[in-house]
């Protein structure tokens, strides 16, 4: 149900192009053509456009074939897909060698590894030099209203703060290069918006399916926190270099 709800979307989590870009631009003295990983990428609107800005080549990694499917669509559409490859794969059981990446790159996917479990894996894949960029949900403040945590603590348990994150990166081997919070409309028009206009045509679809329907409330439960708290919790993009320069 899940995979039904977002294919054919823009994006399957919060996200915008000039995040991207901006994550991207941090990254000094990176190569002129990287090889890039994108793990758990969806749909792969940052694939496409990590493929025109770093005139590297992006292998796109997620478990949903559809995804990948239309993410290649899209990069013929764009004239990149002679620099996009992709593997239909979990993050879980990645098989790349040790050291075959520039740059490993995870927008709102880490979650599903842990966040620190998932930078661990990237780390063991970069080269030496190589950089990180991944988001993760963070609380933005350290007071959030009871119901909220409780939703929080039901969906996602290890949701921490900023600096809560930091220090546990700080264990890693990585240099902390920069972080900045996603801009809330990256979650209303880029995430939200499109879904909200999916999941009435849902809805109508599977009238009568009571697991069906109770997954399509939580979705419309999920936009309606994130109205009224959305200033308590946020994606952040943190961007990491290895020590071993």
């Amino acid at each position: 149900m899940l995979f039904e709800v977002f294919t054919g979307l823009p994006r399957a989590g919060p996200g915008d192009d000039e995040s991207t870009r901006r994550a991207y631009r941090m990254m000094k003295g990176r190569s002129d053509n990287p090889a890039v990983l994108d793990i758990g990428c969806g749909p792969g609107k940052q694939t496409i456009e990590l493929a025109r800005i770093s005139n590297g080549t992006v292998t796109a990694l997620d478990i949903h074939q559809p995804f990948l499917d239309q993410l290649m669509a899209k990069a013929k559409d764009l004239g990149v897909a002679d620099r996009v490859r992709t593997v239909n794969r979990s993050m879980t059981d990645m098989n790349f060698d040790p050291g075959t990446f520039d740059v490993v790159w995870s927008e709102g996917a880490l979650y599903l590894m842990g966040f620190i479990n998932g930078l661990k894996a990237c780390r063991m894949l970069l080269r030496p030099g190589g950089y990180i960029a991944a988001t993760e949900i963070v609380w933005l403040r350290d007071d959030p209203p009871n119901k909220l945590r409780a939703f929080w603590d039901a969906e996602y348990p290890d949701i921490r703060t900023i600096d809560a994150n930091l220090k546990l990166i700080a264990g890693l081997e990585l240099e902390v290069v920069g972080h900045f919070v996603l801009p809330q409309s990256a979650w209303t028009e880029n995430l939200y918006a499109p879904l909200m206009e999916r999941v009435p045509v849902l809805e109508k679809k599977y009238e009568g399916n009571p697991d069906a329907q109770g997954f399509l409330r939580t979705l419309r439960d999920e936009v309606t926190m994130y109205e009224r708290y959305k200033d308590y919790y946020g994606y952040c993009f943190f961007v990491l270099r290895g020590t071993d320069l």
